[in-house]
């Protein structure tokens, strides 16, 4: 379709041409100097930062090896872990998951999972080593960074300008006990006034963990990871940057899916351009383009169906996206963000099974093969325009609004003759949502900020809730079918925030707080419920008998809170306590939402020094027994852990750290663990996270 093509040319246009008749400022040095593109969206500057967000820094510190990038939202204020063993991790956020959230490195790149069941999230594509800090925007209150419905998550990779200059790099090696698992990675940089260069390899192999019983749960896995990513200072004020990337999982363990991982390997390229300092009207041009593949094989060899069927899956998901923002200055006063974004991905593959028994556990004379497709070859494209204006009604108060249209187009090319008798009319579907924002910071005083937001989220339905056909892809043991026709989910949220600092004398240095509240409305929530006029298609005599489709309910809500309160004292401690809640309402099922976490209590106590550090950790998670009775979800019991670390430079640039996590030896559950599924020796019920655990890092730098 005509606009469909004059969307993606605009998402993908090479920035030069704007660049050609843009006069830049006259440079008052020969020399060039590498400038920083918009890879962070919190820069700490009030006046152009998103409202309501919260930043998580210092990740290097933990001196524990993070399973994923996941693992590192652990002790993030809001956050919780949806487990499905011990790599296919999913951050939840305020009882938003998925692509509820918005979850991007670098201030864009995206890269979707191929496999159904999410052993392959976005998390699992990227080493943990290259994170340096995690931004949040906690709600839909920007429209500059792709369609947002719960809120934004971008990973920011360390820039080379925070780099020292020439040839620099690091080994680092780790070891856990729980698991006997080794994790070792290394970088090289070298950086110079025009280019810079970063190369970093990573290696992870994490056997089988146990819980406080000591019980074993199957979650070994092994991957292997890389990055090159080259930089190139055109001019002072331009900038050209390529970032690829590549990572392979091996013999991965998934204790709460019906299958296992043989190999999941992905690609993913960027390239980011930035134009700054610019005189008139157009102050600064950014643009952005990448592209990702991920190729899956998933099997269950090693699990008890294995005796009555065969099946492997080859999957495979490409995502290919772009962004061209221009940042203008109609007054001085007055920032105006305008641009053009596009994302776009596309699914295939199949399953293959072999049936070797009937359903009455006989062996069939000749065994019986069936080829089941997967993701039907289907696609998903969004072609996103936006503006958003950021206006300084006084020195001390911020106004901002934005507004983004969306063009969505979906497709299936190769559908299931019973999912197209199902669907009669499975034509190229063409969904326009709007998307829209405002917001205000005022600044009580030097020390004290005041946070008010609206904003619209609009979300389309991902490719599994419109494309699934007969899957058991949800915490339960029901096969889903998606519905094509669904509408967009919309979330209505409300929020205020404040936070301050308050300075001390005599020993007492300063007292820092914060408080968010939020209200959210939601119009179309994408529920799967038990449809009677389906029938079981795969393993007929299995239970349960009833079939989930997926349908839009209006009759859904959020509200919740976090707050924190921290005291640095006696020049070397900090003392940080924090909490969140949030209550999840779906008034039509009468019931929770779905993986609503629980309440949780966080205390932090660190000691730092130049040469050596410490760190207290102590976490409360309530119980929760407010369920989704229709996700077999369970009443989960509450629990508390205590973490302990250290660390300390014996020399200049070596770096040891030791860990002792769950120091008790706690047996537990989060809520949002998955179950077991389709092992030997569990029942359906939720995994146990690990047992006391004794960990070691070492790093050495040059």
């Amino acid at each position: 379709m005509k606009i469909k093509r004059i969307a993606l040319l605009c998402a993908l246009l090479p920035v030069s041409l704007f660049a050609q008749e843009l006069t830049t400022k006259t440079q008052d040095s020969t020399e060039t100097k590498p400038i920083e593109l918009n890879t962070a969206i919190v820069t700490g500057r009030g006046n152009t930062d998103p409202v309501l967000t919260t930043v998580k820094t210092n990740l290097t510190k933990k001196v524990v090896q993070p399973k994923n990038v996941a693992d590192l939202f652990k002790d993030f204020n809001g956050f919780s872990l949806i487990k499905r063993g011990n790599y296919a991790i999913d951050p939840s956020f305020r009882a938003s998951q998925y692509e509820q959230l918005n979850i991007q490195f670098d201030g864009g790149t995206k890269a979707v999972h191929a496999c159904p069941n999410r052993m392959d999230p976005i998390t699992t594509h990227v080493i943990p080593e290259e994170i340096e800090r995690i931004e949040v925007i906690k709600g839909p209150y920007t429209v500059r960074y792709g369609a947002t419905f719960g809120g934004v998550i971008n990973l920011v990779t360390q820039k080379p300008q925070a780099m020292d200059s020439g040839l620099h790099g690091s080994v680092n090696s780790g070891y856990e006990s729980n698991g006997n698992s080794l994790v070792s990675s290394v970088k090289l940089h070298q950086i110079t006034d025009t280019y810079d260069i970063v190369a970093n390899a990573g290696y992870r192999d994490f056997g089988n963990y146990k819980d406080g019983d000591g019980t074993e749960i199957p979650s070994a896995f092994r991957s292997i990871d890389y990055g090159l990513r080259l930089g190139y200072t055109i001019k002072d004020n331009q900038r050209l940057q390529a970032h690829w990337r590549q990572s392979f999982g091996r013999d991965v363990l998934h204790a709460g899916l019906p299958m296992d991982t043989d190999e999941d390997n992905s690609s993913i390229l960027s390239l980011d351009y930035k134009l700054s300092d610019l005189t008139g009207f157009i102050k600064e041009v950014n643009a952005k383009a990448y592209y990702s593949y991920v190729d899956h094989i998933m099997s269950n060899t090693n699990r008890p169906s294995y005796k009555m069927t065969d099946a492997v899956s080859q999957i495979e998901a490409t995502t290919k996206g772009g962004k061209i923002e221009l940042q203008m200055k109609p007054t001085e006063k007055w920032t105006l963000y305008s641009g053009v974004d596009a994302l776009l991905i596309s699914r295939d593959g199949g399953r293959t099974r072999l049936i070797k028994r009937n359903g009455m556990g006989m062996e069939l004379p000749e065994p019986i093969m069936y080829n089941d497709k997967v993701w039907q070859d289907a696609s998903v494209n969004d072609f996103g325009v936006f503006a958003e204006n950021k206006y300084a009604i006084t020195d001390k108060t911020m106004l901002t609004a934005g507004v983004r249209y969306d063009l969505v187009v979906s497709d299936i090319q190769d559908p299931e003759i019973d999912f197209q008798e199902l669907y009669s009319n499975l034509e190229q579907r063409e969904e326009r949502n709007i998307s829209a924002t405002v917001s205000v910071k005022h600044n009580i005083s030097d020390y004290v900020n005041l946070e008010i937001a609206y904003g619209r989220g609009v979300r389309s339905a991902n490719m599994i809730e419109r494309y699934i056909n007969h899957f058991t892809v949800g915490q339960d043991s029901y096969e889903y079918v998606g519905n094509p026709y669904l509408d967009a989910e919309v979330n209505n949220q409300f929020e205020i925030g404040i936070k301050g600092i308050k300075t001390f004398t005599e020993g007492i240095d300063a007292l820092s707080y914060g408080f968010s509240g939020y209200y959210s409305l939601y119009e179309n929530y994408i529920v799967p419920v038990i449809d009677p006029a389906l029938e079981r298609k795969f393993m007929p005599n299995a239970q349960p008998q009833e079939v989930k489709r997926f349908i839009n309910l209006d009759n859904a809500y959020k509200m919740g809170f976090e707050a924190n309160l921290g005291l640095n004292f006696a020049s070397y401690f900090n003392l940080n306590s924090s909490i969140s809640y949030v209550y999840t309402k779906n008034k039509d099922l009468n019931e929770s939402l779905p993986l609503t976490p629980p309440f949780i209590t966080r205390f932090d106590l660190d000691f730092e020094k130049d040469n050596y550090w410490a760190n207290l950790k102590y976490t409360i998670t309530s119980a929760q027994d407010e369920i989704a009775t229709s996700f077999n979800e369970q009443e989960t019991s509450g629990y508390e852990t205590l973490d302990f670390r250290i660390g300390f430079k014996p020399l200049q640039d070596f770096t040891i750290g030791l860990a002792i996590l769950n120091v008790f030896d706690e047996t537990y559950n989060n809520h949002l663990n998955f179950s077991f599924a389709n092992q030997e020796d569990f029942s359906r019920v939720p995994i146990n996270d690990p047992g006391r655990n004794f960990s070691a890092f070492v790093q050495y730098a040059f």
